[in-house]
């Protein structure tokens, strides 16, 4: 569903993405861990095709993202990790305005529930983004991905400004999509929560990937003893 085949780009001369395979199939969630700077966000900014790659090809559901941009985004949930949303609209009407903007209509008690899944509490529904915390904002964020009832979820630091209890849900969350058929990739520096939802794990550094494993494979102690020596060497 995700396919990266020998993608390089650079920026002023400087590699961001060096000769980049990967690939994430129907159902599966792999996470990419890496320092600030690795090509993380790079990855996910070409597939969104707000980035075109230098060489090699992007693609989703074996449409290449630069020639067929429109189509590909239809396929897309997309989380970053600064959720922007309208603050002097409410969670429940930025909901309802962005799933308006992708064709979707559903009626207040729909919404309602995806923000009670996706861990906004009832209270806040109503309320002022504007008084949000940022961990409020990225629940709203998270709704609006799943709303969309994508085929393809990209997730940019998903879990940032969430707390321990809602970092689990969401982990629940991304489960219970990929075992609904869901490609998702997700780009983190939380080695443990990488370790406890993703089927396979990629580490970049300096734009390449040094290591693919599988997390069945190894302890989530095992997998940070293993990233702190590539980030180390």
């Amino acid at each position: 569903m995700i396919k990266l085949q020998n993608v390089s780009k650079s920026f002023k001369g400087n590699i961001a993405i060096k000769n980049l395979n990967l690939e994430v199939k129907k159902g599966e969630i792999l996470g990419l861990l890496g320092a600030n700077g690795a090509g993380k966000s790079t990855t996910i900014n070409m597939l969104l095709d707000f980035l075109n790659p230098d060489s090699g090809s992007v693609s989703i559901n074996d449409l290449d993202t630069s020639n067929n941009s429109q189509e590909t985004r239809k396929l897309i949930g997309y989380i970053p990790e600064n959720v922007n949303l309208y603050p002097y609209l409410s969670g429940l009407e930025n909901l309802d305005y962005f799933c308006m903007l992708a064709g979707l209509k559903y009626s207040k008690s729909e919404l309602e529930n995806y923000l009670i899944t996706c861990g906004l509490a009832s209270e806040a529904h109503v309320k002022k983004v504007s008084g949000y915390s940022k961990g409020m904002r990225q629940k709203v964020g998270i709704a609006i991905a799943y709303a969309k009832k994508a085929k393809v979820y990209l997730l940019d630091e998903p879990a940032s400004g969430l707390d321990p209890l809602a970092s689990n849900e969401l982990s629940k969350l991304l489960k219970k999509l990929a075992s609904e058929g869901a490609t998702i990739l997700m780009a983190s520096h939380d080695i443990f929560r990488v370790r406890d939802v993703c089927k396979r794990i990629g580490i970049l550094k300096n734009g390449v990937l040094v290591k693919e494993l599988h997390s069945k494979d190894v302890s989530a102690n095992e997998l940070e003893t293993l990233y702190l020596q590539f980030m180390q060497n």
